[in-house]
């Protein structure tokens, strides 16, 4: 098949496109695999050491900018992404497959998030600190760390890039940018909008191709000063330990198995509703979707059957057609994997209550889609109730009481969120201050989170940093203490 030249994005490298020898990558729509809805570039590692050469480059005009200065180009880059919002939130529903309403919402969020970071450079930026010389001043400030690499998942392809982007300009870092190829087109057109914006040559870089190959690269090269990264566990403990050995500093954000409990005084609709909503939404293809759901004993057969009535009224499909609430798994693998933990669910005991079929009916059939599936008579110690799915699977647990409850909401290796149910105060709290989890959410689904507050997880969901709000300072600068005496 001829390979049209308008769907075919090259890297962003010192302010040029530019496209590589090696044949170019498709990029398949979900809701469709008969159709491409791009292609991105194959790229080798010698193109990252080009880009990091570049980015080191820009890094010490860029650093000299004020503050202002650089939040001037976040506000023209939203105000682009603003502009083009409709035709990119199509490119993301149409590559990765989340439905048109949460792809405009995503994208939105992306335009607020430059916006809020474009105020940070008009913030304070260090502190007076007394000294035990009264002739002199001592005080700190805040530098950046230099070139920094960026690795992004496919599941939020402009919010996760903007929040670890926009913080790491701001602060005055240049950046290399390695997105995941099967939300690659999508990540190149948010890399336009900066390019519009009239970003300075080489402080924004964009280089797509395999994680092995590109990621590997960014990871080891010794220019590269800082890495943020958002994705599996297994792939962020090879890039903490390769970091840690040349001593880069790295942020990880990685798995959940994110608890909800439901105490026997819930509002029942209430919790039946941020349920869905958090396991379902994007096919639960977000790291804090919902997948444990922890029910008093008492209250399990009212919540198991609104819950199946209100599943049951799910629609699916396309992403774009209207009326559809959850669309396609992301990848043909990403269905591979949902199917796969919905045997094994079936082979440790569960009890399948609704869901576990791929759909292939009607305008269905080329396309990535699974029914939104429940299981109850889960033990704890299953791997439905242990293994990130990543998928639209929720695994029902039954507790005596609220100690046991959260007791087993913590038995597990994750801790990214958590939310309760309940109008008793006492039990708020408790799960409050017991909960190991970085994000703990009352009467609300355990996905979501807002841009100017502190995301990131507890145990084996993150590198125990955190991002967005002006947490996202902690990572992207380093602290210079000063010391001024006259003479």
């Amino acid at each position: 098949m001829a390979i049209k030249t308008e769907v075919v994005f090259g890297n962003y490298i010192n302010g040029r496109w530019k496209q590589e020898a090696a044949p170019p990558l498709a990029s398949i729509n979900p809701s469709d695999a008969e159709e491409v809805v791009g292609y991105v570039q194959n790229s080798t590692a010698d193109v990252v050491d080009e880009a990091v050469e570049v980015a080191k480059g820009a890094l010490l005009s860029w650093r000299k900018l004020t503050g202002a200065e650089r939040g001037h180009y976040l506000y023209q880059a939203a105000n682009q992404l603003e502009s083009r919002l409709d035709e990119i939130a199509e490119t993301l529903a149409r590559e990765m497959g989340k439905t048109l309403p949460e792809a405009k919402g995503e994208t939105a969020r992306g335009v607020a998030i430059l916006r809020y970071y474009a105020g940070e450079g008009l913030r304070a930026d260090g502190e007076v600190i007394p000294s035990t010389d009264s002739e002199a001043l001592m005080f700190t400030k805040r530098v950046p760390l230099g070139v920094v690499g960026v690795i992004t998942p496919w599941n939020f392809p402009i919010a996760i890039p903007v929040w670890k982007i926009a913080p790491a300009l701001i602060y005055g870092n240049t950046v290399v940018f390695k997105p995941a190829t099967e939300a690659a087109v999508t990540a190149a057109k948010v890399v336009e909008c900066f390019a519009q914006a009239g970003l300075p040559k080489g402080v924004l870089n964009l280089v797509t191709g395999s994680g092995k190959v590109i990621g590997n690269a960014l990871v080891a090269h010794e220019h590269v000063h800082g890495l943020t990264f958002t994705g599996s566990e297994q792939t962020g403990k090879q890039i903490g330990k390769a970091a840690a050995a040349r001593g880069a500093k790295y942020q990880l954000e990685m798995g959940g198995k994110n608890p909800v409990i439901v105490a026997e005084d819930a509002d029942l609709h209430v919790a039946v509703d941020a349920t869905i909503s958090g396991a379902f939404r994007s096919t639960g293809q977000k790291c804090t979707a919902t997948s444990r759901v922890i029910v008093a004993e008492a209250i399990l057969q009212d919540f198991q059957e609104l819950l199946l009535e209100k599943t049951k009224q799910i629609t699916i499909g396309k992403a774009l057609d209207d009326g559809v609430w959850m669309g396609p798994c992301a990848s043909e693998a990403q269905l591979r994997t949902v199917l796969d933990y919905i045997e094994i669910g079936k082979k440790e005991g569960a009890k399948l209550l609704c869901g576990g079929k791929r759909v292939t009916d009607g305008n269905r059939a080329a396309g990535y889609f699974v029914e939104p599936t429940i299981f109850t008579n889960v033990n704890r110690h299953m791997r439905i109730a242990q293994e990130e799915i990543f998928g639209p699977v929720i695994a029902l647990i039954t507790a005596k009481n609220m100690e046991e409850a959260i007791e087993i909401a913590n038995d597990s290796r994750y801790g990214l969120s958590a939310s309760i149910f309940t109008t008793n105060i006492e039990k708020m709290l408790l799960f409050i201050d017991e909960m190991d989890a970085g994000l703990v959410r009352v009467n609300a689904e355990s996905a979501g989170v807002e841009l100017q507050a502190p995301f990131g997880g507890m145990k084996a969901s993150s590198s125990h940093s955190r991002e967005q709000g002006q947490a996202a300072k902690e990572f992207y600068t380093s602290i210079k203490t000063v010391f001024v005496k006259g003479r």
